[in-house]
Formats: C-alpha cells, sequence, structure tokens
C-alpha cells in the first residue's frame, strides 16, 4: 500500500510538474512577464485568506485521522468537529477577502477573479483523504480537472490582455478540484452535529500547526508581494518563473511527504520503532541524492533551459534559477525530517520555531536587499530563509537522531553533483541551443547517477534490506 500511494502521488506530482512545461512556454510568449506577474501577485494575497482558512489542517488534520482511521465512529465524531471548524475560519476569511476587494485592491477585477480561489478553502478536505491514504481516489479525480485546465488556458488566452481569464480560469479549477472530493466522504463517515466545546478543543493544536505554515509563507509568498510594490510585476513575473522549475523537484519530494507522515504517524501510534526509523534512513537516502542531482543540474542547465524554454526575453530568470537551485537540498532534508520525524513525533514547538526564525531572517533580508537588487535581493532572502530553517531543525533535535550518515551521504552527493556540473559547463557543444541543451542533460545525469550509485547508493540499499530481512527473521523466531 505505501508504495502505492508514493506512486500515484508522485505520479500526479510528477503530472503538475509536467503540464507548466506545456503551458509556461505558452503563457509567456502570450500575457508576458507582466501577466506572469499579476497573476502571481494577486494569488500571493489571495493565499494568505486560503492560509487563515485551513489554518494548520493539511498537517494536523492529515495527523490526526491517521491516528484514529481504524474506528469509524470515533473518525465520524472528529471529522464532524474539525471540518466545522473549518467552515467557521473559511468563513470569516471569505468575508475579510470582500473587504479587500471593497477598499483595498488596486485591481478590483483581478481581486474578484481570485475570490473563487479563497471561497475553494472551505471545501478543502484533502486533508481528511491523506490521513486516510486515499492517495487514489484525490488524485484521479484532480487528474481530469487539471487537464481540463490546461485545455482551457490554450482555448480562452489568446493575447496579454487575457490575463483576467488566465486568472479565472485557475481559480475555478482549484475550486472544481475541491468540490469533486464531496461525493465520497459520506463513504467513510457519518456527519455528525458537534458541540461547541469539541469544535473549539481542536483550534489551539490546529493554531499551533498554522504558525509555521504562515512564517513559511512569509519566505514563500510575500517575497512576491514585496517585488511586486518595490520593482513592479515583470520582477515578479522573472521570479515567478524561476520559481516554477524550481518547484518541480521540490513537488516530488514533498509528494513522498505527504505520503509518509500518516504512515510514520500511524506506525509511531502502533509503537514500531524499527520500521520508523527504516524509512526514515531509506527516505533521506532517496531525497538527498534525487535533490543534488537536480539542484546541480537545474545550475548547470539554466541558460540554455531558460533560454529554449521562455525564451530571450526572460534571461533574468536563468539567473535567479541558478541560485535558487540551492534551496532544493535545504528544503528536502527539512522535509523528511519534518514529516518523519517532527510532526508525526508531535515536536510541533521545533517545527514552529525554525519556521518563525526563517520568517525573520527572509523579511529582514528582503527589507534590505530589494529594494537595491531587486529579483536577487529576494533570491538571496529566500536562500538564507532556508538555510536556517533547515540548519536549526536539525539542530533542535541532534540528540534524538545521530545525522553523522546523512552528514557523509551528502558529502559524496555534492561531490557527485558538482563534478556533473563541471561536466555540463565543459561538455563541447555545437553551437545549437536545443542540440546542446539535450547532450548536457544526458552527460550530466549519466555522470550522476554512475558516480551516486556505486559510491554510495548500492550499498546503503543493500544494508537497509539486509537490516530489514534480519529484523523479520527475528520476529518469526
Amino acid at each position: 500500500m505505501l508504495k502505492k500511494n508514493i506512486l500515484y502521488n508522485f505520479s500526479y506530482q510528477f503530472l503538475i510538474m509536467f503540464l507548466p512545461f506545456i503551458t509556461a512556454p505558452y503563457l509567456t510568449r502570450v500575457i508576458g512577464a507582466e501577466g506572469i506577474g499579476v497573476y502571481s501577485y494577486s494569488f500571493s494575497l489571495a493565499s494568505y485568506f486560503i492560509y487563515f482558512s485551513m489554518l494548520g489542517l493539511s498537517n494536523y488534520g492529515n495527523r490526526t485521522i491517521a491516528s484514529i482511521r481504524t474506528d469509524k465512529v470515533q473518525l465520524s465524531k472528529t471529522f464532524s468537529e474539525i471540518y466545522c471548524m473549518q467552515i467557521m475560519t473559511s468563513f470569516l476569511s471569505i468575508v475579510a477577502y470582500i473587504v479587500y476587494i471593497i477598499f483595498l485592491a488596486e485591481n478590483k477585477v483581478v481581486a474578484i477573479c481570485q475570490l473563487i480561489l479563497v471561497c475553494s478553502a472551505i471545501l478543502d478536505i484533502n486533508w481528511f483523504f491523506f490521513g486516510l491514504e486515499k492517495f487514489k481516489l484525490t488524485i484521479f479525480r484532480n487528474v481530469f480537472v487539471k487537464l481540463a485546465t490546461v485545455l482551457c488556458i490554450f482555448f480562452f488566452v489568446k493575447t496579454q490582455a487575457d490575463v483576467y481569464k488566465y486568472i479565472l480560469i485557475m481559480a475555478i479549477g482549484t475550486f472544481v478540484s475541491q468540490a469533486v472530493l464531496w461525493p465520497y466522504v459520506t463513504k467513510e463517515i457519518n456527519f455528525l452535529i458537534p458541540k461547541l466545546a469539541n469544535i473549539f478543543k481542536h483550534f489551539k493544536q490546529n493554531f499551533m500547526l498554522f504558525i509555521p505554515v504562515i512564517s513559511v509563507s512569509i519566505y514563500k509568498i510575500m517575497d512576491k508581494i514585496m517585488l511586486g510594490q518595490i520593482s513592479g510585476m515583470e520582477s515578479v513575473g522573472y521570479f515567478e518563473s524561476a520559481e516554477r522549475i524550481i518547484n518541480v523537484p521540490v513537488a516530488l519530494f514533498t509528494a513522498v511527504g505527504v505520503v509518509m507522515l500518516p504512515k510514520i504517524s500511524s506506525y509511531i501510534a502502533m509503537g514500531k520503532k524499527n520500521d520508523t526509523q527504516r524509512y526514515f534512513d531509506l527516505s533521506m537516502l532517496l531525497i538527498l541524492a534525487f535533490t543534488n542531482a537536480a539542484a546541480f543540474g537545474i545550475a548547470g542547465i539554466a541558460d540554455e533551459f531558460v533560454y529554449v524554454f521562455y525564451g530571450s526575453n526572460f534571461s533574468m530568470t536563468a539567473t535567479i534559477m541558478k541560485l535558487l537551485a540551492v534551496t532544493i537540498i535545504f528544503l528536502a532534508a527539512g522535509n523528511v525530517l519534518r514529516t518523519q520525524f517532527l510532526i508525526p513525533m508531535k515536536k510541533d514547538s521545533i517545527y514552529i520555531k525554525s519556521a518563525i526564525l526563517g520568517a525573520v531572517v527572509n523579511f529582514t533580508i528582503n527589507i534590505l536587499l530589494i529594494p537595491k537588487l531587486h529579483v536577487i535581493g529576494a533570491s538571496l532572502g529566500t536562500i538564507m530563509a532556508e538555510f536556517v530553517v533547515c540548519m536549526y531543525q536539525f539542530f533542535a533535535v541532534r540528540k534524538d537522531i545521530k545525522f553523522k550518515k546523512y552528514l557523509l551521504w551528502e558529502l559524496i552527493f555534492l561531490v557527485a553533483g558538482s563534478i556533473m556540473f563541471i561536466v555540463i559547463k565543459e561538455l563541447p557543444l555545437i553551437n545549437n541551443v536545443y542540440v546542446d541543451l539535450i547532450l548536457q542533460i544526458i552527460a550530466g545525469g549519466l555522470v550522476y547517477c554512475i558516480i551516486a550509485y556505486f559510491c554510495i547508493i548500492r550499498r546503503i540499499v543493500g544494508d537497509i534490506i539486509k537490516t530489514r530481512k534480519n529484523f523479520n527473521q527475528e520476529v518469526s523466531k
């Protein structure tokens, strides 16, 4: 079941990654950097109202449902309580957003389009199905919505003036993707009308997990809002275009974390410490191998890739990609630690403190550097924030988890990535950017895979499998 869930979520995340590869080149040439900036800026603002609708439900709801999923009575009761809380917070957020549209929004047409996105939060129950490990259900229903969204973009977005249509299509797509899950809820639970006291008892822990969500948003979303206010929508467009590429590998390892969180939570509830450690080791190994390849690979091919993918007018995006590539490694290591140790073990305070620290670092650097360096300043702020968050989390749990072997693995992957980067940059080219890009990807990928596999992956995976077999033999005796 675990392998299937990872495969389902991996496939879905791959689809989400792949679809922008179809739409992004089209959109950059049709609505341009400024149009993409308008969408990104308005989406970032709307996202804050969604955060206040959901609070920390993506983690709290997932973890809570995972721990009681075998008891339908308790499951029905808990879902009803948590979802009633979600209705309350969503209603308040929608009202607040309408107030924002009336009194504060500079572009009211765009803001009204994004109201649909804000309203979609009241229907978002992915946390429930993730807790039940019903990943196949959520994924297959959303695939059709995503494909329909892509078709609508090509059909309706024809000129730069159609940026409003693009925003509306994306907002409606999100709303529909949340709504399609509701017919399946009644198959899992019987909805109850909970007591007000039982609803409010979920607020405290949910709010505690909301603190890191809003803190992380400062260096994930606030930088775009600050860029828009200080440097203009074109800068936001360049930054957003770079982040779309960086988010490709990020989406893949995030998919693993989403699947592993309920699994590890259930193992901890059952006292399966050996399985928990085994999955943590294997996840860390594979994630470090993958993300180092992605980081050095993206940095190596950024110039050629941006020219082919976005066009010659987006050269600044290549520079941003080279800078942000390093954050992939920090994000990956932190994601494994967070989803497979901190949250399942309910060490929420470490997660909260790290997120607040990252937010303070990012906001400070943005204030100092964006006015002078614009998108470069925002990129440096994001790098420092991700570094600080990752380092603090690992430092805080140094007595619980021994990280020497993980540092050794990372060192080996860094060497492999560096060699791959050198090969990409020193590869003889034939002055055809399309062919050169393909040759760089193939040569760099082969070099990295050969070094990583023979130096570490083959041996470590073998040791983990051997340990598992020995454990099973001891249990059977």
